[in-house]
Protein backbone atom coordinates (compact mmCIF):
# COMPACT_ATOMS: atom_id res chain seq x y z
CA UNK A 1 0.00 0.00 0.00
CA UNK A 2 3.18 2.30 0.60
CA UNK A 3 3.95 2.46 -2.88
CA UNK A 4 0.78 4.86 -3.18
CA UNK A 5 2.29 7.35 -1.01
CA UNK A 6 3.40 10.68 -2.40
CA UNK A 7 5.56 12.58 -1.03
CA UNK A 8 4.88 16.03 0.87
CA UNK A 9 6.66 19.42 0.95
CA UNK A 10 9.12 19.52 4.17
CA UNK A 11 7.88 22.03 6.71
CA UNK A 12 9.33 25.66 6.26
CA UNK A 13 10.24 26.00 9.27
CA UNK A 14 11.97 22.26 9.70
CA UNK A 15 13.94 23.53 5.89
CA UNK A 16 15.22 26.75 7.19
CA UNK A 17 16.25 24.98 10.35
CA UNK A 18 18.46 22.23 8.08
CA UNK A 19 19.31 25.25 5.80
CA UNK A 20 21.01 26.86 8.93
CA UNK A 21 22.86 24.21 10.16
CA UNK A 22 24.24 23.39 7.19
CA UNK A 23 25.63 26.88 6.42
CA UNK A 24 29.57 26.93 7.60
CA UNK A 25 29.42 30.39 8.26
CA UNK A 26 30.91 30.85 11.77
CA UNK A 27 28.86 34.49 11.74
CA UNK A 28 25.31 32.98 10.52
CA UNK A 29 22.48 34.82 12.49
CA UNK A 30 19.60 32.09 13.12
CA UNK A 31 16.59 33.99 13.53
CA UNK A 32 14.17 31.50 12.22
CA UNK A 33 12.88 28.51 14.73
CA UNK A 34 10.61 29.70 17.55
CA UNK A 35 12.64 28.74 20.69
CA UNK A 36 14.03 30.91 23.07
CA UNK A 37 18.14 31.38 23.11
CA UNK A 38 20.40 32.89 25.63
CA UNK A 39 23.20 35.37 24.44
CA UNK A 40 25.39 32.55 23.53
CA UNK A 41 22.78 30.81 21.67
CA UNK A 42 21.98 27.97 23.90
CA UNK A 43 18.25 27.14 24.68
CA UNK A 44 19.12 26.07 28.64
CA UNK A 45 17.35 23.93 31.06
CA UNK A 46 15.69 26.73 33.68
CA UNK A 47 17.42 26.82 37.53
CA UNK A 48 13.74 26.63 38.97
CA UNK A 49 12.94 23.48 36.47
CA UNK A 50 16.62 21.58 37.39
CA UNK A 51 15.69 22.22 40.75
CA UNK A 52 12.09 20.88 40.70
CA UNK A 53 13.39 17.72 38.84
CA UNK A 54 15.82 17.35 41.38
CA UNK A 55 13.06 17.12 44.20
CA UNK A 56 10.79 14.75 41.37
CA UNK A 57 13.74 12.72 41.67
CA UNK A 58 14.36 11.94 45.46
CA UNK A 59 10.47 11.72 46.17
CA UNK A 60 8.60 9.86 43.02
CA UNK A 61 7.63 6.52 43.76
CA UNK A 62 5.72 5.35 40.76
CA UNK A 63 5.55 6.04 36.63
CA UNK A 64 1.49 5.31 36.98
CA UNK A 65 -1.10 6.88 34.64
CA UNK A 66 -2.47 10.32 36.20
CA UNK A 67 -5.81 10.27 33.86
CA UNK A 68 -6.79 11.28 30.61
CA UNK A 69 -6.98 14.98 31.81
CA UNK A 70 -4.01 14.88 33.45
CA UNK A 71 -2.29 16.89 36.19
CA UNK A 72 -5.28 18.32 38.52
CA UNK A 73 -2.68 20.00 40.79
CA UNK A 74 -1.10 21.45 36.97
CA UNK A 75 -4.84 22.09 35.91
CA UNK A 76 -5.98 24.06 38.83
CA UNK A 77 -2.46 25.79 39.11
CA UNK A 78 -2.19 27.06 35.84
CA UNK A 79 -6.01 28.56 35.97
CA UNK A 80 -5.21 30.72 39.11
CA UNK A 81 -1.74 31.89 37.72
CA UNK A 82 -3.35 32.61 34.65
CA UNK A 83 -7.19 34.40 35.29
CA UNK A 84 -6.48 34.99 39.05
CA UNK A 85 -4.68 38.47 38.70
CA UNK A 86 -2.21 39.96 41.00
CA UNK A 87 -4.35 38.08 43.85
CA UNK A 88 -3.12 34.64 42.14
CA UNK A 89 -6.33 32.77 42.77
CA UNK A 90 -9.68 32.66 41.11
CA UNK A 91 -12.92 31.89 42.72
CA UNK A 92 -15.19 28.45 43.46
CA UNK A 93 -17.77 29.63 41.18
CA UNK A 94 -15.27 30.26 37.98
CA UNK A 95 -13.29 26.99 38.57
CA UNK A 96 -16.74 25.09 38.60
CA UNK A 97 -17.53 26.44 35.83
CA UNK A 98 -14.51 25.68 33.94
CA UNK A 99 -13.78 22.23 32.25
CA UNK A 100 -9.74 21.47 31.53
CA UNK A 101 -7.59 19.06 30.51
CA UNK A 102 -3.40 18.73 30.49
CA UNK A 103 -2.42 18.89 26.75
CA UNK A 104 0.71 17.59 24.52
CA UNK A 105 1.78 21.33 24.57
CA UNK A 106 0.09 24.13 23.18
CA UNK A 107 -0.34 22.29 19.82
CA UNK A 108 -2.72 19.69 21.36
CA UNK A 109 -4.41 21.97 23.39
CA UNK A 110 -5.42 23.48 20.12
CA UNK A 111 -6.24 20.51 18.74
CA UNK A 112 -8.47 19.33 21.56
CA UNK A 113 -10.31 23.24 21.57
CA UNK A 114 -11.19 22.06 18.06
CA UNK A 115 -12.30 18.98 18.12
CA UNK A 116 -14.42 20.27 20.96
CA UNK A 117 -15.73 22.74 18.88
CA UNK A 118 -16.92 20.29 16.08
CA UNK A 119 -18.37 17.88 18.35
CA UNK A 120 -20.26 21.23 19.79
CA UNK A 121 -21.22 23.61 17.16
CA UNK A 122 -20.22 21.59 13.53
CA UNK A 123 -21.10 24.36 11.31
CA UNK A 124 -19.19 26.79 12.88
CA UNK A 125 -16.70 28.44 10.99
CA UNK A 126 -12.90 29.35 13.16
CA UNK A 127 -11.37 32.75 12.12
CA UNK A 128 -8.08 33.44 12.59
CA UNK A 129 -5.80 36.73 12.41
CA UNK A 130 -3.60 37.43 8.69
CA UNK A 131 -1.12 36.84 9.54
CA UNK A 132 -1.15 33.85 12.04
CA UNK A 133 1.18 31.01 13.33
CA UNK A 134 1.71 28.95 10.30
CA UNK A 135 0.10 25.75 12.14
CA UNK A 136 -2.68 27.12 13.42
CA UNK A 137 -4.62 26.53 10.01
CA UNK A 138 -3.21 22.48 9.56
CA UNK A 139 -4.32 22.23 13.31
CA UNK A 140 -7.60 23.29 13.34
CA UNK A 141 -9.34 23.02 9.88
CA UNK A 142 -7.72 18.72 10.49
CA UNK A 143 -10.74 18.32 13.34
CA UNK A 144 -13.05 19.26 10.04
CA UNK A 145 -13.51 22.95 11.10
CA UNK A 146 -14.17 25.68 8.66
CA UNK A 147 -11.32 28.35 8.49
CA UNK A 148 -11.97 32.24 7.65
CA UNK A 149 -9.49 34.98 8.01
CA UNK A 150 -9.72 38.27 9.40
CA UNK A 151 -7.23 41.33 8.82
CA UNK A 152 -4.65 41.60 11.42
CA UNK A 153 -1.26 43.32 10.38
CA UNK A 154 -0.77 46.27 8.29
CA UNK A 155 2.67 45.69 6.20
CA UNK A 156 2.74 49.10 6.29
CA UNK A 157 2.22 50.91 9.28
CA UNK A 158 3.25 47.54 11.38
CA UNK A 159 0.73 48.02 13.34
CA UNK A 160 -2.95 46.48 14.19
CA UNK A 161 -5.54 46.91 11.87
CA UNK A 162 -8.14 47.10 14.47
CA UNK A 163 -10.83 48.45 12.54
CA UNK A 164 -10.71 46.78 9.85
CA UNK A 165 -10.40 43.21 11.75
CA UNK A 166 -13.89 44.44 13.35
CA UNK A 167 -15.21 45.33 10.48
CA UNK A 168 -14.60 42.10 8.89
CA UNK A 169 -15.69 40.01 11.56
CA UNK A 170 -19.28 42.16 11.59
CA UNK A 171 -19.53 41.41 7.86
CA UNK A 172 -18.57 37.74 7.68
CA UNK A 173 -19.04 36.22 10.90
CA UNK A 174 -22.43 34.62 11.81
CA UNK A 175 -23.60 34.22 15.50
CA UNK A 176 -21.94 30.76 16.74
CA UNK A 177 -18.44 31.21 15.14
CA UNK A 178 -15.11 31.46 16.99
CA UNK A 179 -12.53 33.57 16.94
CA UNK A 180 -9.03 32.68 17.57
CA UNK A 181 -7.17 35.37 19.51
CA UNK A 182 -3.70 35.55 20.35
CA UNK A 183 -3.54 36.34 23.64
CA UNK A 184 0.07 38.26 23.81
CA UNK A 185 2.76 38.31 21.69
CA UNK A 186 1.25 37.48 18.66
CA UNK A 187 3.23 35.06 16.31
CA UNK A 188 4.11 36.14 13.31
CA UNK A 189 4.50 39.73 13.91
CA UNK A 190 4.63 40.65 17.46
CA UNK A 191 1.95 42.95 16.97
CA UNK A 192 -0.50 42.87 20.00
CA UNK A 193 -3.67 44.27 20.73
CA UNK A 194 -4.06 47.45 23.39
CA UNK A 195 -6.19 47.18 26.26
CA UNK A 196 -8.62 49.95 24.98
CA UNK A 197 -8.76 47.64 22.20
CA UNK A 198 -9.23 44.11 24.08
CA UNK A 199 -12.02 46.21 25.79
CA UNK A 200 -13.73 46.83 22.29
CA UNK A 201 -13.27 43.90 21.19
CA UNK A 202 -14.81 41.84 24.43
CA UNK A 203 -18.29 44.25 23.52
CA UNK A 204 -18.01 43.50 19.84
CA UNK A 205 -17.85 39.17 20.45
CA UNK A 206 -21.04 39.70 22.91
CA UNK A 207 -22.68 41.53 20.62
CA UNK A 208 -22.35 39.90 17.91
CA UNK A 209 -22.63 36.27 19.63
CA UNK A 210 -19.15 35.06 18.96
CA UNK A 211 -17.19 32.69 21.24
CA UNK A 212 -13.06 33.54 21.91
CA UNK A 213 -10.52 30.78 21.68
CA UNK A 214 -7.53 32.71 23.54
CA UNK A 215 -4.44 30.78 22.13
CA UNK A 216 -1.84 31.97 24.67
CA UNK A 217 1.51 30.39 23.66
CA UNK A 218 3.96 33.01 25.36
CA UNK A 219 2.65 34.73 28.29
CA UNK A 220 5.38 36.55 30.48
CA UNK A 221 7.14 37.33 27.67
CA UNK A 222 6.00 40.59 26.79
CA UNK A 223 5.43 42.68 29.26
CA UNK A 224 4.69 40.93 32.47
CA UNK A 225 2.64 38.23 33.83
CA UNK A 226 -0.07 40.79 34.20
CA UNK A 227 -0.54 42.77 31.04
CA UNK A 228 0.13 39.53 28.93
CA UNK A 229 -3.17 38.13 30.40
CA UNK A 230 -5.01 41.20 30.42
CA UNK A 231 -7.22 40.11 27.59
CA UNK A 232 -7.83 37.05 28.13
CA UNK A 233 -9.22 37.86 31.46
CA UNK A 234 -11.25 40.41 30.10
CA UNK A 235 -12.63 38.04 28.19
CA UNK A 236 -13.33 35.41 30.53
CA UNK A 237 -14.82 38.34 33.05
CA UNK A 238 -17.39 39.17 30.42
CA UNK A 239 -18.29 36.09 27.46
CA UNK A 240 -20.09 33.46 28.93
CA UNK A 241 -17.80 30.83 26.65
CA UNK A 242 -14.37 31.21 26.23
CA UNK A 243 -11.71 28.22 25.06
CA UNK A 244 -8.28 28.55 26.17
CA UNK A 245 -5.22 27.01 24.91
CA UNK A 246 -1.79 27.37 26.81
CA UNK A 247 1.55 26.39 26.33
CA UNK A 248 4.62 25.68 28.69
CA UNK A 249 7.14 25.34 26.41
CA UNK A 250 8.34 29.06 26.35
CA UNK A 251 7.83 30.66 29.52
CA UNK A 252 8.99 27.19 31.42
CA UNK A 253 10.79 26.45 28.40
CA UNK A 254 9.78 23.17 28.64
CA UNK A 255 9.61 22.51 24.55
CA UNK A 256 10.07 18.74 24.34
CA UNK A 257 8.01 17.94 27.29
CA UNK A 258 5.19 18.82 25.82
CA UNK A 259 3.32 20.89 28.31
CA UNK A 260 -0.11 22.47 27.66
CA UNK A 261 -3.72 23.01 28.92
CA UNK A 262 -6.78 23.41 27.03
CA UNK A 263 -9.72 24.67 29.60
CA UNK A 264 -12.98 26.02 28.38
CA UNK A 265 -15.29 28.40 30.16
CA UNK A 266 -18.81 27.26 30.15
CA UNK A 267 -22.26 28.62 30.96
CA UNK A 268 -22.70 27.14 34.19
CA UNK A 269 -21.44 24.08 36.20
CA UNK A 270 -23.59 21.47 34.66
CA UNK A 271 -22.24 22.75 31.22
CA UNK A 272 -18.68 22.31 32.32
CA UNK A 273 -19.72 18.71 33.68
CA UNK A 274 -20.75 17.62 30.72
CA UNK A 275 -17.33 19.42 28.24
CA UNK A 276 -14.92 17.54 31.17
CA UNK A 277 -16.57 14.12 30.04
CA UNK A 278 -16.03 15.40 26.11
CA UNK A 279 -12.23 16.95 26.92
CA UNK A 280 -11.97 13.04 28.46
CA UNK A 281 -13.25 11.16 26.01
CA UNK A 282 -11.25 13.18 23.07
CA UNK A 283 -8.61 12.62 24.61
CA UNK A 284 -8.87 9.03 25.18
CA UNK A 285 -8.85 8.84 21.20
CA UNK A 286 -6.29 10.71 20.25
CA UNK A 287 -3.17 10.10 22.76
CA UNK A 288 -5.09 7.97 25.38
CA UNK A 289 -3.16 10.14 28.29
CA UNK A 290 -1.21 12.95 28.54
CA UNK A 291 2.62 12.67 29.43
CA UNK A 292 2.62 13.92 33.34
CA UNK A 293 6.42 14.63 33.79
CA UNK A 294 6.58 18.33 32.54
CA UNK A 295 3.40 18.89 33.78
CA UNK A 296 4.38 18.05 37.19
CA UNK A 297 7.22 20.07 37.13
CA UNK A 298 5.03 22.91 36.53
CA UNK A 299 2.71 22.26 39.42
CA UNK A 300 5.69 21.67 41.72
CA UNK A 301 7.65 25.06 40.26
CA UNK A 302 3.85 26.80 40.92
CA UNK A 303 3.15 25.66 44.36
CA UNK A 304 6.47 26.25 46.09
CA UNK A 305 7.23 29.09 46.93
CA UNK A 306 11.09 29.48 46.57
CA UNK A 307 10.59 27.61 42.95
CA UNK A 308 7.81 30.07 41.77
CA UNK A 309 10.04 32.99 43.10
CA UNK A 310 13.24 31.32 41.16
CA UNK A 311 11.02 30.93 37.99
CA UNK A 312 9.60 33.91 38.20
CA UNK A 313 13.24 35.78 38.58
CA UNK A 314 14.34 33.80 35.42
CA UNK A 315 11.04 34.74 33.60
CA UNK A 316 11.84 38.30 33.79
CA UNK A 317 15.72 37.81 33.13
CA UNK A 318 14.07 36.32 29.39
CA UNK A 319 11.48 39.01 29.05
CA UNK A 320 13.92 41.82 29.59
CA UNK A 321 16.95 40.79 27.78
CA UNK A 322 14.49 39.84 24.69
CA UNK A 323 13.05 43.78 25.22
CA UNK A 324 16.86 45.14 25.35
CA UNK A 325 17.64 42.89 21.92
CA UNK A 326 14.52 45.01 20.45
CA UNK A 327 15.39 48.61 21.98
CA UNK A 328 19.15 47.69 20.25
CA UNK A 329 18.05 47.00 17.01
CA UNK A 330 15.64 49.44 16.89
CA UNK A 331 18.47 52.08 17.75
CA UNK A 332 20.52 50.63 14.95
CA UNK A 333 17.26 50.78 12.36
CA UNK A 334 16.21 54.27 12.92
CA UNK A 335 17.82 55.59 9.95
CA UNK A 336 15.77 57.91 7.33
CA UNK A 337 13.77 55.63 5.43
CA UNK A 338 13.99 52.97 8.57
CA UNK A 339 12.22 54.98 10.78
CA UNK A 340 8.51 53.14 10.93
CA UNK A 341 10.47 49.56 11.06
CA UNK A 342 12.34 51.06 14.03
CA UNK A 343 9.61 51.94 15.86
CA UNK A 344 7.91 48.94 15.57
CA UNK A 345 10.33 46.59 16.25
CA UNK A 346 10.88 49.02 19.93
CA UNK A 347 6.86 48.36 20.19
CA UNK A 348 5.89 44.86 19.38
CA UNK A 349 6.05 42.10 22.19
CA UNK A 350 7.84 38.62 22.67
CA UNK A 351 9.69 36.74 20.46
CA UNK A 352 8.91 37.60 17.09
CA UNK A 353 8.40 40.43 14.99
CA UNK A 354 7.45 40.45 10.86
CA UNK A 355 9.50 43.14 9.00
CA UNK A 356 8.76 44.50 5.57
CA UNK A 357 10.89 42.35 3.52
CA UNK A 358 9.61 40.63 0.50
CA UNK A 359 10.76 37.35 0.00
CA UNK A 360 13.43 37.96 -2.38
CA UNK A 361 14.84 40.45 0.36
CA UNK A 362 14.88 37.46 2.96
CA UNK A 363 16.36 35.00 0.91
CA UNK A 364 19.07 37.26 0.00
CA UNK A 365 19.74 38.26 3.78
CA UNK A 366 20.41 34.30 3.56
CA UNK A 367 22.12 33.73 0.79
CA UNK A 368 24.51 36.80 1.05
CA UNK A 369 24.85 37.46 4.73
CA UNK A 370 23.80 34.44 6.26
CA UNK A 371 20.92 35.85 8.42
CA UNK A 372 18.07 32.97 8.68
CA UNK A 373 14.40 34.37 8.99
CA UNK A 374 11.23 33.19 7.22
CA UNK A 375 10.61 34.05 3.42
CA UNK A 376 7.78 36.18 5.67
CA UNK A 377 10.02 38.83 7.23
CA UNK A 378 9.45 36.96 10.53
CA UNK A 379 12.44 37.40 13.10
CA UNK A 380 12.86 35.87 16.45
CA UNK A 381 14.88 38.82 18.60
CA UNK A 382 16.12 35.89 20.96
CA UNK A 383 18.31 34.54 17.88
CA UNK A 384 20.07 37.86 18.08
CA UNK A 385 22.51 39.06 20.48
CA UNK A 386 24.50 42.13 21.73
CA UNK A 387 27.21 41.50 19.40
CA UNK A 388 25.69 40.42 15.97
CA UNK A 389 23.00 43.18 16.42
CA UNK A 390 24.85 45.96 14.35
CA UNK A 391 25.69 43.15 11.78
CA UNK A 392 22.66 42.44 11.55
CA UNK A 393 20.58 45.84 11.20
CA UNK A 394 23.26 46.41 8.29
CA UNK A 395 22.24 43.78 6.26
CA UNK A 396 18.21 44.91 6.70
CA UNK A 397 18.93 48.01 5.36
CA UNK A 398 21.01 46.86 2.81
CA UNK A 399 18.78 44.66 1.23
CA UNK A 400 15.94 47.13 2.00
Amino acid sequence: MFEYLVPRAPDAIIALMQQCKADKNPDKIDLGVGVYKDASGETSILRAVKQAEKQLWESETTKSYVGIRGNEEFRHAMLHMMLGGKAGKIDDALMNRTASSQAAGGSGALRLGAEIIKSAAPDATVWVSTPTWANHIPLISAAGLKMGKYPYYNRETLGVDFDDMLAHLEAKAKPGDVVLLHGCCHNPTGADLAPAEWDRLTAFLLEHQLTPFVDLAYFGLGRGMEEDTYGLRKVVDQCPEVLIAASCSKNFALYKERVGLIAIVCKDDATAEIARSQLGATQRKIISMPPDHGAKLVADILGDTELRAMWVEELTEMRERMRDLRRQLSEALNVQGGEVMAAAVKNQNGMFSTLPLSVDQARKLRSDYSIYMTDSGRINIAGANDENIPRLAEAILAVL
